[in-house]
């Protein structure tokens, strides 16, 4: 059972590599779905782009990870843990849009920038009743808690 978030990445702040501002494009990865490489490189890059990607319902966060090409292949610049609780349950309806801002973190466990997203959950699957008594009739109904019965 998993739950359809719709996570906008707009953009990164200050993003460096080895202490030094980034010069080159960079893309987002988020649950194995990733943005186009940033129209403009640098360390302050934007995206705007929508990623749809299932997480399921045990999930206590979402990873996701800034990313640049380099002579060896892809290499990390840094990444956020994305806590559920940010944008589930709470105050705010769960269909929603949040604005969230991550600090992000390098392979050294440095701090290297900043990542802004939006987030929404789209699909959340249907929560199946359970039947309860009520009064000494014993009529049913559906919960969508634990099973009760009242005299």
């Amino acid at each position: 059972m998993s739950r359809i978030v719709e996570i906008t990445i707009l953009s990164a702040e200050d993003l460096r590599i080895n202490g030094k501002p980034l010069k080159k494009k960079a893309l987002v990865s988020v649950g194995g779905t990733e943005t186009k490489m940033s129209t403009e490189g640098g360390s302050w890059p934007s995206w705007k782009e929508k990623l749809v990607v299932e997480v399921p319902l045990h999930a206590s966060f979402i990873v996701a990870e800034v990313k640049c090409r380099s002579l060896t292949g892809m290499k990390s610049i840094g990444m956020a843990r994305v806590p559920v609780s940010d944008f589930v349950g709470g105050y705010v309806p769960e269909n929603e849009v949040h604005f969230l801002s991550y600090r992000m973190w390098d392979s050294r466990v440095r701090r290297n920038g900043i990542l802004n997203i939006s987030v929404r959950v789209k699909a959340v699957p249907p929560v199946k009743g359970m039947p309860i008594c009520i009064g000494s009739n014993a009529l049913t109904g559906v919960a969508t808690g634990i099973p009760v019965c009242y005299n």
